[in-house]
C-alpha cells in the first residue's frame, strides 16, 4: 500500500478532489439562485399564466439583508410595478414595445427609468445625502477656471429660452456636478426643473446653456422634487430618463430612421 492511501484504490489526494468538485458544484449552484433576487421571473408574452421564466435554478426564498444605514430590504421585493404603458407594434412573440400615450411621460424604450427607493442616496461617512446644490454644500465650489452658468439662460432644442440657470448640483462622494438647476418659466408658473449635466452644453463664449434633448414645452412637465434641497434615487432616474428619453421622443422626425 502506497503511503497516504486510505484503501487500496483511493487515496486522500482523490478525495479533497472530489471534495472540491462537490463544492464547487454547490457554490455555482448557490450564486445562479441568488442572482436571481432581482428581475426574476422573467415577463412573458403569455397572459395566461402558466408559464414562469425563471429557468433553472428556481428563484431563492425571501432574505432580508440590513444596510449600513440600518434599514433593512426583502429580496425579491413584491411586485408593485404599474402596468406597463405599452403594446407590442405585431402579434410575434418578441416584438418591441410601443408607448401607448405620452411617450416621455409612459416609461418605456429609451425613457425607461428603474422604481429605486424613494430617498436619496446617502454618503458613507456622515450619510448624509450626497447629491446636493452647491448652495449648500459646504467646502466644495467651482474651479475659477471653469465657466459657472449660475445666472446664465437655459436654451431648449426648438431655441426658445425656457428660464434661468439657478445652481448646479454635486456629487459629494465622487466630487462631479451631476445636475443643472433651471428655474423654468411655465404656463403654470416658474418652477425648479434638475438637467442631467450630462445632456446640457455650456457655452461660456455666448454664456448660455443648451439642452439639445427636450423642447421648452417640455420643461412644464418634467419630473420634479419633492424637497427643494434633495432628490431621491427614484427621482434621479425619472429626471434622467425624461430627459434622455427626449433624444427619441422629443419631437416626430426623432422616430424616423436617419437616412
Amino acid at each position: 500500500m502506497e503511503t497516504g492511501a486510505i484503501t487500496g484504490h483511493i487515496d486522500v489526494a482523490q478525495v479533497v478532489l472530489y471534495a472540491f468538485w462537490i463544492f464547487f458544484a454547490g457554490l455555482v449552484f448557490y450564486l445562479l439562485r441568488e442572482n436571481k433576487r432581482e428581475g426574476y421571473p422573467l415577463v412573458t408574452d403569455r397572459t395566461d399564466g402558466r408559464v414562469v421564466v425563471q429557468g433553472f435554478p428556481a428563484m431563492p426564498g425571501k432574505k432580508t439583508f440590513l444596510l449600513h444605514d440600518g434599514r433593512t430590504v426583502v429580496q425579491p421585493r413584491p411586485d408593485n410595478e404599474p402596468p406597463l404603458a405599452a403594446v407590442p407594434v405585431s402579434t410575434v412573440p418578441g416584438s418591441p414595445l410601443t408607448p401607448t400615450g405620452d411617450p416621455m411621460q409612459d416609461g418605456v424604450g429609451p425613457a425607461a427609468y428603474a422604481l429605486r427607493a424613494d430617498e436619496p442616496e446617502r454618503a458613507f461617512d456622515d450619510h448624509a445625502p450626497k447629491i446636493v446644490p452647491l448652495r449648500v454644500a459646504t467646502g466644495f465650489h467651482l474651479d475659477a477656471g471653469d465657466p459657472d452658468p449660475r445666472g446664465w439662460p437655459v436654451v431648449a432644442a426648438d431655441g426658445r429660452s425656457i428660464g434661468t440657470c439657478r445652481d448646479l448640483w454635486v456629487d459629494r462622494s465622487e466630487v462631479i456636478l451631476r445636475y443643472l438647476e433651471v428655474e423654468a418659466t411655465t404656463p403654470a408658473g416658474p418652477r425648479q426643473v434638475l438637467v442631467p449635466m450630462t445632456l446640457v452644453r455650456v457655452d461660456a463664449g455666448r454664456r448660455r446653456v443648451t439642452v439639445a434633448s427636450v423642447l421648452a414645452r417640455h420643461f412644464a412637465a418634467a419630473p420634479g422634487l419633492r424637497a427643494p434641497e434633495q432628490i431621491t434615487m427614484r427621482e434621479e432616474d425619472r429626471i434622467s430618463a425624461y430627459f434622455g428619453g427626449g433624444h427619441l421622443y422629443a419631437t416626430p422626425d426623432r422616430l424616423g430612421p436617419l437616412l
